[in-house]
Protein backbone atom coordinates (compact mmCIF):
# COMPACT_ATOMS: atom_id res chain seq x y z
CA UNK A 1 0.00 0.00 0.00
CA UNK A 2 0.97 3.73 -0.77
CA UNK A 3 1.87 6.33 1.61
CA UNK A 4 -0.81 8.32 0.09
CA UNK A 5 -3.60 5.50 1.35
CA UNK A 6 -2.30 5.18 4.72
CA UNK A 7 -2.83 8.48 5.18
CA UNK A 8 -6.35 9.18 3.94
CA UNK A 9 -6.98 6.49 6.41
CA UNK A 10 -5.85 7.57 9.19
CA UNK A 11 -7.85 10.80 8.59
CA UNK A 12 -10.99 9.15 8.53
CA UNK A 13 -11.25 7.33 12.51
CA UNK A 14 -11.25 10.93 13.99
CA UNK A 15 -14.42 11.93 12.09
CA UNK A 16 -16.34 8.68 13.35
CA UNK A 17 -15.44 10.01 17.00
CA UNK A 18 -16.46 13.30 16.55
CA UNK A 19 -19.87 12.08 14.82
CA UNK A 20 -20.69 9.95 17.66
CA UNK A 21 -20.00 12.74 20.51
CA UNK A 22 -22.03 15.19 18.23
CA UNK A 23 -24.74 12.51 18.15
CA UNK A 24 -24.93 11.64 22.10
CA UNK A 25 -24.88 15.72 22.91
CA UNK A 26 -28.30 15.92 20.52
CA UNK A 27 -29.79 13.03 22.27
CA UNK A 28 -28.65 14.56 25.76
CA UNK A 29 -30.56 17.54 24.70
CA UNK A 30 -33.25 16.45 23.41
CA UNK A 31 -33.82 14.56 26.53
CA UNK A 32 -33.31 17.50 28.61
CA UNK A 33 -36.10 19.28 26.77
CA UNK A 34 -38.78 16.37 26.85
CA UNK A 35 -38.27 16.83 30.57
CA UNK A 36 -38.73 20.37 30.50
CA UNK A 37 -41.97 20.54 28.34
CA UNK A 38 -43.42 17.72 30.91
CA UNK A 39 -46.24 19.65 33.33
CA UNK A 40 -45.22 19.96 36.83
CA UNK A 41 -46.23 17.89 40.19
CA UNK A 42 -48.35 20.79 41.96
CA UNK A 43 -50.03 21.95 38.38
CA UNK A 44 -51.44 18.37 38.55
CA UNK A 45 -52.35 18.30 41.64
CA UNK A 46 -53.89 21.51 41.47
CA UNK A 47 -56.27 20.33 38.22
CA UNK A 48 -57.06 17.44 40.17
CA UNK A 49 -58.35 19.77 43.18
CA UNK A 50 -60.50 22.15 40.79
CA UNK A 51 -62.05 18.81 39.24
CA UNK A 52 -63.28 16.88 42.65
CA UNK A 53 -63.90 19.60 44.88
CA UNK A 54 -64.29 18.64 48.80
CA UNK A 55 -67.72 18.50 49.59
CA UNK A 56 -69.28 20.88 52.49
CA UNK A 57 -70.85 19.14 55.24
CA UNK A 58 -73.79 20.59 56.68
CA UNK A 59 -75.13 19.18 60.26
CA UNK A 60 -79.45 19.69 60.25
CA UNK A 61 -80.54 19.53 63.68
CA UNK A 62 -83.63 17.07 64.22
CA UNK A 63 -87.02 18.18 64.83
CA UNK A 64 -88.39 18.21 67.91
CA UNK A 65 -91.02 14.74 68.31
CA UNK A 66 -94.49 15.71 68.19
CA UNK A 67 -95.98 15.31 71.91
CA UNK A 68 -98.15 12.45 73.15
CA UNK A 69 -101.84 13.34 73.23
CA UNK A 70 -102.75 12.49 77.39
CA UNK A 71 -104.38 9.61 78.20
CA UNK A 72 -106.81 9.42 80.62
CA UNK A 73 -105.87 6.53 83.56
CA UNK A 74 -109.26 4.99 84.76
CA UNK A 75 -108.93 4.81 88.67
CA UNK A 76 -108.17 1.14 90.00
CA UNK A 77 -111.18 -0.19 92.52
CA UNK A 78 -109.84 -0.50 95.78
CA UNK A 79 -109.78 -3.66 97.04
CA UNK A 80 -112.48 -4.80 99.77
CA UNK A 81 -110.17 -6.04 103.47
CA UNK A 82 -112.25 -8.33 105.53
CA UNK A 83 -112.87 -7.30 108.93
CA UNK A 84 -110.10 -8.47 111.37
CA UNK A 85 -110.71 -10.26 114.37
CA UNK A 86 -109.45 -9.47 117.80
CA UNK A 87 -108.62 -12.38 119.71
CA UNK A 88 -108.11 -12.51 123.34
CA UNK A 89 -105.11 -14.33 124.23
CA UNK A 90 -106.66 -16.96 126.41
CA UNK A 91 -104.91 -17.46 130.72
CA UNK A 92 -101.90 -19.81 130.19
CA UNK A 93 -102.15 -22.45 133.25
CA UNK A 94 -98.63 -22.76 135.28
CA UNK A 95 -97.42 -26.29 134.19
CA UNK A 96 -97.94 -29.33 136.49
CA UNK A 97 -94.74 -30.34 138.39
CA UNK A 98 -94.80 -34.16 139.06
CA UNK A 99 -93.08 -35.39 142.48
CA UNK A 100 -90.24 -37.74 142.19
CA UNK A 101 -90.21 -40.54 144.79
CA UNK A 102 -86.46 -38.81 145.31
CA UNK A 103 -86.78 -36.35 147.98
CA UNK A 104 -90.29 -37.26 149.64
CA UNK A 105 -90.41 -35.34 153.06
CA UNK A 106 -92.62 -37.15 155.68
CA UNK A 107 -94.83 -34.69 157.55
CA UNK A 108 -94.70 -34.92 160.98
CA UNK A 109 -98.31 -34.22 162.80
CA UNK A 110 -98.70 -30.74 163.91
CA UNK A 111 -102.28 -28.94 164.62
CA UNK A 112 -103.79 -27.22 162.51
CA UNK A 113 -102.88 -23.17 161.86
CA UNK A 114 -105.68 -21.10 161.19
CA UNK A 115 -106.56 -19.42 158.22
CA UNK A 116 -105.34 -16.32 157.71
CA UNK A 117 -107.66 -13.12 157.76
CA UNK A 118 -108.14 -11.95 154.50
CA UNK A 119 -110.89 -9.50 153.02
CA UNK A 120 -113.85 -11.20 151.44
CA UNK A 121 -117.92 -10.19 150.72
CA UNK A 122 -120.49 -12.71 150.77
CA UNK A 123 -121.63 -13.93 147.21
CA UNK A 124 -122.45 -16.83 144.87
CA UNK A 125 -119.86 -19.74 144.93
CA UNK A 126 -117.36 -19.13 142.80
CA UNK A 127 -116.16 -22.07 139.86
CA UNK A 128 -112.61 -20.48 139.01
CA UNK A 129 -109.94 -20.91 141.72
CA UNK A 130 -109.08 -17.64 143.74
CA UNK A 131 -106.31 -15.84 145.13
CA UNK A 132 -106.34 -16.25 148.77
CA UNK A 133 -103.10 -16.08 151.10
CA UNK A 134 -103.46 -19.69 153.01
CA UNK A 135 -102.24 -21.02 156.15
CA UNK A 136 -99.85 -23.71 155.50
CA UNK A 137 -97.86 -26.31 157.36
CA UNK A 138 -94.23 -27.36 155.97
CA UNK A 139 -92.15 -30.37 156.16
CA UNK A 140 -88.76 -29.92 157.26
CA UNK A 141 -86.91 -28.74 153.83
CA UNK A 142 -84.58 -30.75 152.17
CA UNK A 143 -81.33 -29.78 150.46
CA UNK A 144 -80.13 -31.59 147.53
CA UNK A 145 -76.98 -33.47 147.93
CA UNK A 146 -75.32 -31.53 144.39
CA UNK A 147 -76.45 -28.18 145.75
CA UNK A 148 -74.86 -28.78 148.99
CA UNK A 149 -71.20 -29.76 146.93
CA UNK A 150 -71.95 -26.95 144.59
CA UNK A 151 -72.72 -24.76 147.21
CA UNK A 152 -76.21 -23.98 146.05
CA UNK A 153 -78.49 -21.01 147.95
CA UNK A 154 -81.41 -18.90 147.05
CA UNK A 155 -85.34 -18.53 147.59
CA UNK A 156 -87.54 -19.84 145.04
CA UNK A 157 -90.96 -18.06 144.95
CA UNK A 158 -93.74 -20.87 143.84
CA UNK A 159 -97.27 -20.48 142.98
CA UNK A 160 -99.59 -23.66 144.46
CA UNK A 161 -103.30 -24.85 143.77
CA UNK A 162 -104.56 -25.90 146.47
CA UNK A 163 -107.57 -28.02 146.50
CA UNK A 164 -110.95 -27.95 148.68
CA UNK A 165 -108.91 -30.62 151.08
CA UNK A 166 -105.50 -28.07 151.34
CA UNK A 167 -103.97 -30.45 149.19
CA UNK A 168 -101.55 -28.73 146.63
CA UNK A 169 -102.06 -30.18 143.47
CA UNK A 170 -100.71 -28.00 141.00
CA UNK A 171 -97.08 -26.21 141.33
CA UNK A 172 -95.34 -23.78 139.21
CA UNK A 173 -92.23 -21.60 139.76
CA UNK A 174 -93.34 -18.31 139.88
CA UNK A 175 -89.55 -16.44 140.48
CA UNK A 176 -86.81 -18.77 140.19
CA UNK A 177 -83.42 -18.89 143.07
CA UNK A 178 -81.10 -18.76 139.86
CA UNK A 179 -80.52 -22.61 140.08
CA UNK A 180 -83.07 -25.47 138.27
CA UNK A 181 -82.15 -28.05 141.08
CA UNK A 182 -83.19 -25.94 143.47
CA UNK A 183 -86.23 -24.72 141.76
CA UNK A 184 -86.93 -27.85 141.11
CA UNK A 185 -86.46 -29.57 144.41
CA UNK A 186 -88.68 -27.06 146.01
CA UNK A 187 -91.80 -27.87 143.55
CA UNK A 188 -91.69 -31.04 144.46
CA UNK A 189 -91.20 -31.06 148.29
CA UNK A 190 -93.81 -28.09 148.37
CA UNK A 191 -96.08 -31.00 146.03
CA UNK A 192 -95.30 -33.57 147.70
CA UNK A 193 -95.72 -33.29 151.46
CA UNK A 194 -96.88 -29.69 152.49
CA UNK A 195 -100.71 -29.18 153.96
CA UNK A 196 -102.61 -25.59 153.38
CA UNK A 197 -105.69 -24.64 154.90
CA UNK A 198 -108.21 -24.25 152.28
CA UNK A 199 -109.74 -21.40 150.92
CA UNK A 200 -113.61 -20.08 152.43
CA UNK A 201 -115.96 -18.69 150.79
CA UNK A 202 -119.40 -17.86 151.85
CA UNK A 203 -118.07 -21.27 154.55
CA UNK A 204 -117.72 -23.70 151.84
CA UNK A 205 -114.13 -24.67 150.59
CA UNK A 206 -112.62 -23.78 147.44
CA UNK A 207 -110.05 -24.42 145.32
CA UNK A 208 -107.13 -20.99 145.27
CA UNK A 209 -103.85 -20.31 144.10
CA UNK A 210 -101.30 -19.37 147.29
CA UNK A 211 -97.50 -17.90 146.69
CA UNK A 212 -94.87 -20.01 148.50
CA UNK A 213 -91.42 -18.85 148.60
CA UNK A 214 -88.97 -21.42 149.73
CA UNK A 215 -85.65 -20.77 151.22
CA UNK A 216 -82.59 -22.76 151.07
CA UNK A 217 -79.90 -21.19 153.52
CA UNK A 218 -76.13 -23.07 153.36
CA UNK A 219 -76.30 -21.62 157.01
CA UNK A 220 -78.87 -23.30 158.39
Amino acid sequence: MSSASLAVAHRTHPDRARIAAISAAIALNLAVIVIASRPTGPAFFHAIEQINPIPTIRFVEPKPPLPLPPVEMAPLPHPSVAPVAHLRPLPASPPAIVPSTEGHVAVPPVTTPTLLPNASTPGPALTAPVEASLAYRSAPLRFPTRALQQHMQGTVLLRVLVDETGKPVQVSVEHGSGYLLLDRSAAEQVLAGWRFQPAMVNGQAVRAWARVPVTFDLRE
